[in-house]
C-alpha cells in the first residue's frame, strides 16, 4: 500500500511499516485510509521508522459496533497500545483532519508518550462545536449529517458511496480529483464501497458528539506541553474562517505554524511541500 513499506496487524489495527530511526506515528483523516501517506511516508522513513496504521472503523482495521470505541480518547488508547506492541515507548506524532484530533487526545492523556506534535488542518474540537459559525456549518455540514442516528446517514450513502466521499474530497477547498493521486484514490474507493466502513465512519462523527465534547470541555484549558507544529491548507475552509494557528495559541506551551499551498487536503494534494514542512519540523525539534 505505501511503497517500500511492509503490511501488520496488531490487535485490530492494519498498519504499514518502513525506514529506520525514532519512531514516528502518522494518523490519516476523512474519508481516507493510510494510503494518504504514500508520497510522505517514504520521506520521512529516511530518518525514521514510520508507523502508518488504519483508525479504527477505517481502512482494513476493525469495525467495532460499540459506539464508545469511536471517540477520540478510545482511538488513542489503540493507537498507545499499537504503538506498545512495537515496542515504541516514545514516539514522534503527525495527524491530519481525524487522525489529528486523535493525535491532539493522545498527546493531552499521554503526554510523556509523545516528543513531538504536528495537527494538520483542524482547529480544536472544542472551539469549532462551542463557538460553532453558521458559515463552519455550512462546510463542514458532514459532522452533523453523518452523526446522526443509525442507519439513516448510512442508507444514504450507501446509495452512492462514490459521489458522496468524491464530494467532500472536493468540498473543503482548493482540489479537483485529479489533484489526487490515482493509487490512493483506488484504495480510498475500495474503502468507501464496504458498509461496514460507511458505519465505522459515521460512528466516528457519531462519537465526537456523545462523547469527545464531554471529554474536550473537561480538558478545555488543558495545554500540549511536547513541541508542536501546525499545518494547514492555505485556500482551505479552516483557514478561509479562522486564524488557524491563533485557535492553538493557548492550548500549546511550545508551537510554531505554516500554511502550505492547496486546501484541506493538502497532504494529497501537495504532498512533496508536506513531506518537506515535516521533515524541516522534525530535524529542528
Amino acid at each position: 500500500m505505501i511503497p517500500g513499506f511492509t503490511d501488520h496487524r496488531h490487535g485490530g489495527i492494519a498498519c504499514s511499516i518502513g525506514g529506520d530511526g525514532p519512531p514516528l506515528l502518522l494518523l490519516h483523516g476523512f474519508p481516507q485510509t493510510r494510503a494518504m501517506w504514500g508520497h510522505i511516508a517514504p520521506a520521512l522513513a529516511r530518518t525514521h521508522t514510520v508507523i502508518c496504521p488504519d483508525l479504527p472503523g477505517y481502512g482494513d482495521s476493525a469495525k467495532p459496533h460499540d459506539l464508545s470505541a469511536y471517540s477520540f480518547r478510545a482511538m488513542a488508547t489503540q493507537m498507545t497500545a499499537l504503538m506498545d506492541s512495537l515496542g515504541h515507548d516514545s514516539f514522534d506524532l503527525i495527524g491530519h483532519d481525524r487522525g489529528a484530533r486523535v493525535a491532539h487526545r493522545l498527546t493531552l492523556d499521554a503526554p510523556t508518550r509523545v516528543t513531538s506534535l504536528t495537527l494538520m488542518d483542524i482547529i480544536p474540537t472544542h472551539t469549532l462545536l462551542s463557538d460553532l459559525r453558521w458559515q463552519v456549518a455550512k462546510s463542514y455540514y458532514h459532522w452533523f449529517f453523518l452523526a446522526q442516528p443509525a442507519p439513516f446517514p448510512e442508507h444514504m450513502i450507501t446509495a452512492d458511496p462514490e459521489s458522496y466521499y468524491t464530494s467532500c474530497l472536493l468540498g473543503w477547498g482548493g482540489a479537483q480529483l485529479t489533484d489526487f493521486d490515482a493509487n490512493q484514490l483506488a484504495h480510498y474507493r475500495t474503502a468507501w464501497h464496504d458498509p461496514d466502513t460507511i458505519r465505522g465512519m459515521c460512528n466516528d462523527y457519531r462519537a465526537t458528539l456523545t462523547f469527545d465534547m464531554t471529554d474536550d470541555s473537561a480538558d478545555a484549558a488543558a495545554q500540549i506541553t511536547c513541541p508542536t507544529r501546525i499545518l494547514y491548507g492555505a485556500s482551505g475552509a479552516m483557514a478561509k474562517h479562522y486564524d488557524v494557528p491563533a485557535t492553538w495559541v493557548a492550548k500549546c506551551t511550545n508551537m510554531t505554524a505554516r500554511a502550505l499551498p492547496g486546501g484541506h487536503f493538502f497532504p494529497d494534494t501537495a504532498p512533496q511541500e508536506t513531506a518537506q514542512a515535516l521533515q524541516d519540523f522534525l530535524a529542528k525539534r
